[in-house]
């Protein structure tokens, strides 16, 4: 009797913890270097961290400069076929000059976050 109660208490305890890390927020770092938007937000020059939560390629990120909470945007998690070099904030430039975020690459991880249409600069193994 006394076995049952120990496995039930570690089956329960491995499941909460598998639970609790599936549903993690994974983090990272980019730096703007010039003004941007993001889902109709303007974003100045400067430091910004960005959370995401969900599982699967299919993630919500909330883009925070400091505590501040600036956007929320719905993105996807894309594969890279090398790691990237360095932490970097991906823009597209319209016709009319207004930059708008892209994505984001986070040093040293073979994952980056594609926001808005599929991109160039996205698409797996690109260098630019």
């Amino acid at each position: 009797m006394k076995f049952a109660t120990v496995s039930k208490t570690l089956v329960t305890g491995l499941a909460l913890l598998l639970a609790s890390t599936s549903f993690a927020a994974t983090k990272g770092e980019m730096t703007l270097l010039n003004p941007a938007t993001v889902n109709g937000t303007d974003l100045k020059a400067g430091d910004y961290k960005l959370q995401w939560d969900g599982t699967g390629t299919d993630v919500q990120v909330t883009i925070l400069q400091g505590k501040n909470v600036i956007a929320k945007v719905p993105a996807k998690v894309v594969d890279l076929s090398a790691p990237s070099p360095n932490n970097a904030a991906v823009l597209n430039t319209g016709e009319n000059g207004k930059r708008t975020l892209a994505g984001a690459r986070f040093s040293g991880k073979k994952y980056a976050l594609q926001i808005g249409q599929s991109t160039d600069e996205m698409q797996a193994g690109s260098s630019k």
